[in-house]
């Protein structure tokens, strides 16, 4: 695609591009070791600085950090050297005290507001004062992992295919944003995997074809 705010890429082989990345409308935090070598043609599609951070010793930055302009979520596998990193970005962040680590799968979240899996309700109060937003509690296809069936910016969401009718309605409400259905690297229903997105563009698995792409241009807000 030659849209000069679609990137479709794959990360050292993988296409599942959304595990490694995590982007707010401020800055993209990226996984270390694909820094070098992809941080300047993501910096060129989502028009912020893309910054190299990886976390419990792994660049799967977009599994286990949860980002929007306000702030960061953290899991607790976080080490010492790697907040000093986070420390740095000047970005209010929490470390959020859960058995369930992979917080990117666990919250789905833009600057307006964020829906949070039932398996972190108790940790709600603190999403909300990190992220800056109003929470809600709520599942996307009848399943706890809503960060990873959707991806949201401020100007739309994407989400898992077998969304219920009221699940995209608490979604859109939340979120501020309207909500549509689609799929990434060639079928793909859990769409977080493939994507990195914000208001300014989006970075797409490479095995993603033509008529997802155009879906999730549609559905982020790219295509009026």
């Amino acid at each position: 695609m030659k849209e000069k705010h679609i990137l479709q890429t794959e990360f050292h082989g993988d296409p599942n591009v959304g595990l490694y990345g995590v982007a707010s409308d401020e800055v993209c935090l990226l996984g270390s070791t694909l820094f070098k070598k992809y941080g300047e043609r993501i910096e060129a599609v989502l028009k912020v600085p893309v910054k190299p951070l990886s976390v419990g010793g792994t660049s799967l930055v977009g599994l286990f950090v949860v980002m929007n302009s306000n702030g960061l979520l953290l899991p607790k596998i976080v080490t010492e050297e790697e907040l000093k990193i986070v420390e740095k970005l000047g970005l209010r962040y929490a470390i959020i005290e859960s058995k369930y680590t992979a917080l990117g799968n666990l919250i789905l979240c833009n600057d307006k507001g964020a829906v949070v899996s039932p398996l972190l309700k108790k940790q709600k109060k603190i999403v909300e004062e990190t992220l800056g937003v109003k929470a809600k509690i709520g599942t996307v296809a009848q399943l706890s992992i809503v960060g990873s069936c959707g991806v949201a910016t401020n100007k739309g969401c994407l989400l898992h295919r077998d969304v219920m009718e009221e699940e995209m309605g608490i979604v859109e409400k939340t979120l501020g944003v309207n909500a549509d259905i689609g799929t990434v690297n060639f079928g793909t229903p859990f769409v977080k995997s493939g994507l990195i997105a914000n208001s300014n563009g989006f970075v797409v698995g490479k095995m993603t074809t033509g008529p997802e792409i155009v879906r999730v241009d549609e559905a982020l807000g790219f295509l009026k």
